[in-house]
């Protein structure tokens, strides 16, 4: 097949499937949930979520009565009816999952509740879409999949990056061939993240009381899930292991005495979170990754997201491309964007309109209710199902161990069972 009919025949592909992604998220029938956490944000998934008409929101939930409050006025205002107010107590979240009026709640509070959150959930008939990381414990990843296994009820780690544009489209040119095969992928949250640790008088918030105990990579799913994706982890490969090391910790402390004096006591914390943690990850096959976390020195925001295969690279920190086949063999880097549009996801162009008027991360959250609102309605898997949620967030209890043990190799557990042998990569086409 030439080039000329390849696009032709690929593009009455997409249009096909678009259409079906549409028929797909309208859907049959009001899928009802509760929203648990309903700070910045709880409430910016809420607003996201208010914009599909088949979502309703009956409940809604935070330890801060004016945060719910406030976020029942959002509700009213879209639907005319007024949630419930769940708040005043760290337990009364227990009272809301177990409504019978609910089809699936919204976990979107700090980390160390995530897994218990969607556990309850779960015992309780409902389908959990749990903020990132799903879990912070291993025994809390096995869990997750323990609890979805014998429930049946599905679990989405609500990972928005997995729904990134440029993440879509190298997905779509991965399954068809441009990058041969996928040999290693380098990743990373990088972000300035210190002013976040201390509320305005200097005392540590919940963030905070992480990096102040806890050493290793701390948020690895943002980089991690795409990567994961592309590679087809848990869909044909999975992870066998993990070393982590970190560097000495300075940025937190310095930040701290410039911003509220070099006697205060946040300046005078011994911080445990190195400035920058390098982990690296092998594969069943023999390919690897490596991730990078950075929330303590002044930097732009990046995620790296580098994909190499044998037939080319992708560099998102620069968002350029190399691919042999196109590039007739020259060794130089293109812009990205040309290709992103000729290689559009079918779930992009299908919700590219409602998508980018949502103003969530770009439009990727509508991206990812989409497909939050299928799987609760089926009651069947998402495309990051709970495999994927203990796998990614295993990172984070893994990372704390090898660094603990200077950096020494870690087994990764298989939270499949030996069902990455035989599970399918994740359809672009829906074949």
């Amino acid at each position: 097949m030439n080039r000329r009919s390849f696009l032709k025949t690929g593009a009455a592909a997409t249009a096909a499937f678009a259409t079906r992604f549409v028929t797909a998220a309208e859907g049959q029938g009001v899928v009802r949930f509760g929203i648990i956490g309903t700070g910045g944000r709880g409430t910016s998934l809420l607003q996201t979520l208010l914009l599909f008409s088949q979502a309703e929101v009956p409940a809604v939930c935070d330890v801060v009565r004016d945060r719910a409050e406030y976020a029942a006025n959002l509700v009213e205002k879209k639907s005319n009816r007024r949630p419930t107010v769940y708040a005043g107590g760290e337990s009364v979240w227990e009272e809301m999952v177990n409504r019978p009026d609910l089809d699936a709640v919204i976990i979107a509070t700090p980390w160390e509740w995530h897994a218990r959150m969607a556990v309850v959930a779960m015992r309780a008939g409902k389908c959990p879409g749990v903020e990132v990381p799903a879990a912070i414990t291993l025994e809390e990843c096995l869990d997750l999949v323990r609890t979805s296994e014998q429930t049946g009820i599905p679990c989405m780690m609500l990972e928005n990056v997995c729904y990134y544009e440029n993440v879509l489209a190298l997905l779509r040119m991965i399954r068809e061939g441009l990058f041969g095969e996928v040999q290693h992928c380098e990743a990373g949250y990088q972000h300035d993240c210190r002013s976040i640790m201390f509320d305005e008088t200097g005392r540590l918030t919940w963030r905070g009381q992480h990096v102040l105990t806890k050493n290793g990579n701390l948020y690895p799913t943002h980089p991690l899930g795409p990567v994961s994706q592309w590679m087809n982890i848990n869909r044909g490969d999975r992870f066998v292991s993990l070393t982590s090391v970190s560097t000495p910790a300075r940025g937190l402390q310095e930040y701290a005495a410039n911003r509220f004096g070099a006697d205060h006591p946040a300046a005078k914390h011994r911080y445990a979170l190195g400035d920058v943690n390098t982990t690296v990850l092998v594969t069943a096959s023999g390919r690897t990754v490596t991730l990078y976390f950075n929330l303590m020195t002044h930097r732009p925001y990046d995620l790296i997201l580098r994909l190499e295969g044998v037939k080319g690279i992708y560099l998102g920190t620069t968002d350029h491309i190399c691919l042999e086949t196109e590039n007739k063999g020259a060794h130089e880097w293109e812009p990205f964007a040309p290709y992103q549009k000729r290689f559009e996801h079918p779930l992009w162009r299908a919700l590219r309109g409602p998508a980018l008027n949502s103003g969530g991360h770009g439009g990727a959250e509508y991206l990812m209710f989409h497909d939050f609102l299928k799987s609760v309605r089926a009651k069947t898997a998402a495309p990051q199902d709970v495999y994927d949620a203990a796998t990614w967030s295993a990172v984070f209890p893994l990372s704390i161990q090898s660094v603990a043990k200077s950096g020494q190799p870690v087994e990764f557990p298989d939270f499949t069972a030996n069902r990455w042998k035989t599970n399918p990569p994740l359809p672009v086409y829906g074949t």
